[in-house]
């Protein structure tokens, strides 16, 4: 896209989100005429076809995303006959962050038995800001927002890879199973070293 050149006499600035002119071009009469985000590579290379991508934004809303992610993940066969994906990705950037977190939480509560796998990332965005007081200047300014990704899996991941976590059952097992055993091996320890008490004898005056 061309930021410069459009109009004649048309004069355009860069800046970054840190820069002192920011804060100027907010203040100011200026307003955003476009906003523009920089398309991230997929964080998880060698998916297989047929995989769902749910892409979050700011204002998406989770009862209209959770059901139609929902009705792809089910088992349960559609009119076609065809049963349910077996993964989908959630991902979002900047503000739709924690958005993209919920959908991925309540799936795995509604669906068990979910491998995810979750892979952070920096995605850029360019946003144009417009002189409001006649004349011809733009600003252009330079962002970084922090960008999701979340796999969710009816079959296993890799556990070896960074950002792996198992379902919640199995998850729930481990500790369960991790905390029963050291609670065993202590209250083992404990009577190992607890001396014996000697008999109490009852007298009768």
């Amino acid at each position: 896209m061309e930021l410069s050149g459009s109009r004649d006499a048309c004069q355009t600035t860069n800046v970054s989100a840190s820069s002192p002119l920011l804060k100027q071009t907010h203040t100011s009469r200026f307003k955003k005429v476009c906003r523009i985000e920089e398309e991230s590579t997929c964080p998880f290379p060698g998916l297989p076809a047929g995989v769902l991508e749910m892409r979050v934004k700011e204002g998406s809303k989770i009862r209209n995303l959770m059901g139609f992610a929902m009705a792809r993940m089910q088992d349960e066969p559609g009119d076609m006959g065809q049963t349910g994906l077996r993964r989908v990705v959630f991902s979002g950037s900047g503000r739709a962050v924690t958005k993209t977190i919920t959908c991925a939480e309540i799936m795995k509560r509604k669906i068990g038995g979910l491998h995810q796998m979750t892979k952070l990332q920096y995605k850029g965005l360019r946003e144009i800001w417009e002189s409001q007081e006649g004349g011809d200047s733009e600003v252009t300014v330079h962002r970084t927002l922090p960008s999701i990704s979340i796999l969710l899996s009816k079959d296993p991941l890799d556990p070896l890879e960074p950002g792996y976590q198992p379902p919640e059952n199995a998850l729930w097992s481990e500790r369960n199973g991790g905390e029963a055993s050291q609670a065993a091996e202590k209250r083992s320890v404990n009577c190992s070293e607890t001396p014996a008490e000697p008999q109490a004898k009852r007298v009768c005056l």
